[in-house]
């Protein structure tokens, strides 16, 4: 206890050590010099590149906000603040008294016909110096999870703003621009993006992808109007808000965090505003990407922070798409490497991809096949799935899809580095789905060494039929005692056979991509010939059926032993492309 208090003591010594000289090249007004009547200057942009001041009159100092916090709240004036309000997009205009930085814009009331702002003290900006520069890792998120229903918002666990009453100061929302989306992606998720206080607007980023070259940091001043990008390409999404200080490389922005990823790796562009947008909610401006100016590295609760100069290290995404075997578009982009958002954004992309070229309602199938590549690695995980609906396919195919980039961004392993994602789509308007009907064996009693046949009926729509056979030989030696025959789809199949290997973290990246490669495909049944009894695995190998004297050792060991499903053979019975749904299962008894 006395070593950690030695540490923590040690820990707030070397912030104060930061904050200090961080404040006096600033040249700030401490927050306890701050009061009510002091009227200042804030500064932003309300048309193109030019940064315009506005008028601040202090009203007073809000005390514990939050843990260690405080806000000063203003009173705006000049420009068209008397019309607007508070705009999405001032996140992080400076304020300052006596020509000394008090704060930045953040907070503001909706639907407030005066605009009163919340001002983040500087002070607390600039504390996020003093945080580590690296998030801690996270356990792999499940990566097959029966019928659990994953929705848009599921691979994005960053914490949501509470939605609170209208008299209640809340965080300016940030506006995030998306170019090359549809407007069915926008419906679909925007309801979890508004949750985690970010208002999505289709179309209103203008002038086409930003410029990804470096600009000159001189372009860049308190005032001045940024965007954070999370994809950059054929489909875009960016960020607003506004440089709120400057200190050599180093940039203070927003006054508020954006997803509260912590340390994190994003760019982020100058930015102009085309136009400004009253509304009644709270007004917002409508604005366009420019050069490249550096990187985000963190994202915390009372600012985000970065530095001019630096290049983000980004992930390719290509995507193609085929329609009913003719191409409808292909796609390619950049987006954020990082474990939490690139799943997210993949899974918008794939979504938005589907939705461009299928119809939103009624019957349709979606087959993904892909690739996904890691920096240094020979080997890759390869993507092929199939899935049918009467509705919902899109959403369907872009969400498993993205949750098996989240298990492998998640697993915690620096040295799989995930640098290349590609998909092709084939979609189609009929529901290219069978379920698994009759199962039946050409025999009910073998010996060992005899061979039986299994045929097994799959059901289409309009009485369509598919009829597969396969033979089994029971090895010689096989026990007296009864086989079961289960036929099951592919995510059935994939449970059944490694769900006490997905419950386990992967001890090695190698095990990583060995679980995801071993998944079934939904475009088949398969076949699983297995015993009711004990089977084992060791570092997520299966072995069936081991001498007595080696199962006597093993049974020792609960966490190896796997009651009730130890597997003799598997095989696969190709459904000609279509989505498998159901499991049937029959016995074979095996006499001496």
């Amino acid at each position: 206890m006395v070593s950690f208090i030695h540490r923590l003591v040690a820990g707030l010594g070397l912030a104060l050590s930061v904050v200090g000289p961080a404040c006096a090249a600033l040249d700030i007004l401490p927050l306890s010099e701050i009061r009510a009547g002091q009227r200042g200057v804030g500064r932003t942009i309300f048309s193109g590149n030019q940064i315009e001041d506005f008028q601040v009159e202090i009203l007073g100092v809000l005390s514990n906000t939050g843990p260690k916090e405080a806000l000063i709240l203003g009173r705006l004036s000049g420009g068209p603040l008397e019309h607007t309000g508070v705009m999405q997009g001032m996140s992080g205009s400076p304020v300052y008294v006596n020509g000394k930085l008090i704060g930045a814009v953040a907070m503001a009331f909706p639907y407030a016909k005066d605009p009163i702002a919340g001002i983040r003290p500087i002070e607390e900006m600039i504390r996020l110096d003093a945080l580590p520069g690296r998030r801690a890792e996270a356990p792999a998120i499940a990566l097959y999870r029966k019928g659990s229903g994953l929705d848009a918002g599921a691979l994005l666990p960053v914490p949501a703003r509470l939605e609170g009453p209208e008299n209640r100061m809340t965080e300016v929302a940030t506006p995030v621009s998306f170019s090359g989306f549809t407007s069915g992606a926008i419906q679909s998720f925007g309801p979890a993006m508004r949750g985690l206080g970010l208002e999505p607007r289709q179309g209103l980023s203008l002038g086409g992808a930003p410029d990804m070259r470096m600009g000159d940091p001189k372009n860049l001043l308190p005032g001045s109007m940024i965007s954070v990008h999370l994809m950059t390409g054929d489909m875009s999404v960016g960020a607003d808000g506004t440089v709120t200080a400057i200190d050599g490389d180093k940039v203070y922005a927003f006054g508020h965090r954006f997803l509260s990823l912590g340390p994190t790796e994003l760019p982020f562009t100058r930015a102009e505003v085309i136009t400004l947008l009253a509304n009644v909610n709270t007004s917002f401006k409508i604005s366009t990407a420019r050069e490249l100016m550096g990187i985000i590295s963190q994202d915390r609760n009372t600012a985000v922070t970065g530095s001019v100069g630096r290049r983000a290290a980004m992930l390719p995404l290509d995507i193609s798409v085929v329609e009913e075997t003719k191409p409808a578009g292909e796609y390619h982009m950049q987006m954020v490497r990082d474990r939490y958002l690139s799943p997210y954004l993949l899974q918008m992309a794939l979504f938005s991809a589907i939705d461009a070229t299928q119809r939103a309602t009624g019957a349709s199938s979606v087959t993904v096949r892909g690739s996904i590549q890691f920096e240094g690695r020979p080997e890759t995980v390869e993507v092929r799935s199939v899935y049918a609906a009467d509705g919902g396919s899109n959403m369907m195919a872009s969400t498993t899809t993205a949750v098996t980039l989240s298990y492998l961004m998640q697993g915690g392993f620096d040295a799989l580095k995930v640098n290349r994602v590609a998909f092709r789509l084939e979609t189609s308007n009929a529901k290219q789905g069978m379920n698994i009907g009759q199962v039946y064996l050409s025999r009910r009693e073998v010996k060992p060494g005899e061979t039986v046949e299994l045929t097994t009926v799959l059901d289409g729509e309009n009485g369509r039929q598919l009829i597969r056979t396969v033979k089994y030989t029971v090895p010689p030696g096989t026990a007296p005692g009864t086989l079961n025959f289960t036929v099951a789809d592919g995510s059935q199949t994939s449970v059944a056979d490694l769900k006490q290997v997905l419950a386990v973290t992967p001890r090695n990246p190698e095990q990583m991509i060995s679980n995801v490669n071993r998944l079934r495909s939904a475009d088949a049944a398969y076949l699983r010939i297995w015993r009711a009894e004990n089977a084992y695995e060791v570092n997520g190998e299966e072995l069936p059926d081991p001498p007595p004297s080696v199962a006597m050792v093993l049974s020792g060991a609960p966490a190896l032993a796997k009651n009730l499903n130890s597997k003799m053979a598997e095989m696969r019975l190709d459904a000609d492309g279509n989505m498998v749904t159901g499991a049937k299962t029959v016995q074979l008894e095996v006499k001496e």
